[in-house]
């Protein structure tokens, strides 16, 4: 989960968690997955059984293009709950990623409250921090303790104005491009890769030309359509003021499949991971026909590992199912197969 307007209070890392179990934060606008449907094909030419969804990300082996999306930590809550989605990531061979470590950078008592590798030990793991902290004073020094802190493998720079807008938080994001670029040389230096992420309002053409400009290894353009931060940080508002905020910018936001399209008309090689509102393996499939790398789910993770690690393994394995019966339906034998795939139409 991204930063919250009570950075330094534990209270407000519980609050965040208990507000993104319940319905109530979902966006009423849809990711826009609905207007996609798939040709199904009846004459496949591909055994179901020998489909392969392996794929890689940062040069690391996965088993399928799924992940699991940065949601919390910095809390004993958050804590088990990121050690249950690392021991599934490591079962099932998946990326994933932790909320945001400032707390952690800023109070080291915490930082234990986001290792997670002893139980994900040949895990993709990213690490995260707010990109706005750049225009606080931060630099590579804290990107690279964040790194440290979990041994992840890479780095989200995490982007909300949005939300930091209506919970009241960091607000100045003037010459934030230049202050990411300089992050991306200094780590690149050390081998780490560097991403950068919305947390859910979606990515224009304008700001993803901007942002491959700065160099970025990759991007995640969570979109509109899932989890509403606007919604989220109305819900633990103390004040009526950001509740009512919370509530009139509930929709603002880019649609999860004009985001992916976004970042794709801009270039058609840089890493995408797409998150926002995909909540099957067939909403994975036509996030990747469309042009994302990578499907990534956040709150679907959170739900199922908040229930434990059965729950998780199960819902890990129901959407990969669904992954590769979509898959075998229209005859795409691998991930890049699936890619681009013409079976795939907008609904008329």
């Amino acid at each position: 989960m991204p930063d919250s307007a009570d950075k330094r209070d534990p209270k407000s890392k519980v609050q965040h968690i208990e507000a993104c179990l319940t319905p109530e934060v979902e966006y009423k606008k849809t990711t826009g997955f609905e207007r996609y449907d798939f040709v199904s094909n009846a004459l496949p030419e591909v055994s179901l059984e020998a489909i392969d969804l392996s794929t890689s990300l940062v040069g690391k082996e996965l088993s399928a293009p799924l992940m699991i999306s940065p949601m919390t930590g910095g809390v004993d809550r958050g804590h088990d709950i990121n050690r249950t989605l690392a021991r599934g990531a490591e079962k099932y061979r998946l990326p994933m990623g932790v909320g945001s470590q400032r707390v952690g950078i800023e109070d080291t008592e915490r930082a234990q409250f986001f290792k997670v590798r002893e139980e994900a030990p040949s895990t993709l793991i990213f690490a995260n921090i707010g990109a706005v902290q750049l225009n606080k004073g931060w630099g590579a020094e804290h990107a690279q303790r964040a790194v440290d802190m979990i041994e992840a493998d890479a780095l989200f720079l995490h982007l909300n104005p949005m939300q930091e807008a209506i919970q009241g938080g960091d607000q100045d994001f003037v010459g934030l491009a230049d202050r990411i670029k300089s992050v991306v040389k200094e780590l690149d230096r050390s081998g780490v890769p560097v991403f950068v992420r919305e947390v859910g309002f979606g990515m224009s053409q304008d700001a993803a030309k901007r942002l491959i400009d700065t160099g970025v290894a990759g991007i995640d353009c969570a979109g509109a359509g899932g989890t509403s931060w606007a919604r989220v940080e109305g819900i633990c508002a103390k004040s009526e003021r950001r509740r009512v905020m919370g509530t009139i910018f509930g929709e603002w936001g880019v649609p999860t499949t004009e985001s992916i399209l976004n970042v794709r008309a801009v270039s058609s090689r840089i890493p995408l991971i797409a998150t926002g509102g995909l909540r099957s393996g067939i909403d994975v499939a036509k996030a990747i026909a469309l042009g994302a790398d990578i499907g990534s789910m956040a709150r679907p993770m959170l739900v199922a590992a908040d229930q434990g690690d059965e729950a998780l393994a199960r819902f890990i394995e129901q959407t990969l199912e669904e992954l590769r019966v979509c898959m075998f339906g229209i005859g795409a034998n691998s991930v890049e197969e699936l890619k681009g795939n013409t079976h795939l139409h907008p609904v008329v």
